[in-house]
């Protein structure tokens, strides 16, 4: 029974060996698998990076060339407006010299003639023709007598007492004619306002 005893002692160990054998390898195994899952989320990580890597530098190249657009856009607007600035007037000024050659011809011929009334008549219809011009290019003259006297348009030079009630804070007579170009006004009229 002895023998029994020690077989079935012997068997007993070699069983518990290979359990314990057995829970080893499990064990190894499991921690295989955990090193292999870290490292799986250690390489989704670095993917992860990766791509994030990938979309700043695309961000950054669309912001610098986005940037540079705009600062050639910015360079492109100040060359064109201090081209505006320094070409602007002349539209105005090729308008313009048709009637400065009528004046020289008509200075030439005002020495020349003895009929002031003629020389009167062609100074006439030269300083019409520029205003035809300067209307053209946008001037308005304005006829501010008999209107309410408005600080927009009207500068006051004198008050005088109103000749009529109706005719209270209205312009009596204009001293210097005030003109608009494109609606806005560059010269008051200078005016006398009845009080």
């Amino acid at each position: 029974m002895s023998t029994n005893n020690h077989n079935e002692e012997e068997e007993l160990k070699q069983n518990q060996a290979a359990a314990e054998q057995a829970e080893t390898q499990a064990e190894e195994t499991q921690n295989k698998e955990e090193a292999n899952e870290e490292l799986t989320s250690e390489q989704k990580l670095e993917k992860e990076l990766e791509a994030a890597n990938k979309t700043i530098e695309e961000q950054k190249d669309k912001y610098l060339r986005l940037s540079a657009e705009f600062d050639n856009y910015r360079k492109r607007t100040m060359k064109e407006k201090a081209e505006l600035i320094k070409n602007g007037g002349e539209k105005a000024i090729s308008a313009i010299l048709p009637i400065l050659d009528d004046m020289e011809r008509a200075l030439q011929n005002a020495q020349k003639s003895e009929d002031i009334q003629a020389v009167c008549e062609g100074i006439e219809l030269i300083s019409q023709k520029f205003q035809k011009v300067l209307a053209q290019e946008g001037l308005e003259k304005m006829e501010p007598v008999g209107e309410a006297f408005d600080t927009d348009f009207h500068e006051a030079v004198a008050l005088v007492p109103a000749p009529s009630e109706e005719q209270k804070g209205k312009v009596l007579d204009c001293v210097q004619t005030g003109y608009k170009l494109n609606d806005k006004v560059i010269r008051h009229a200078k005016v006398v306002v009845a009080q």
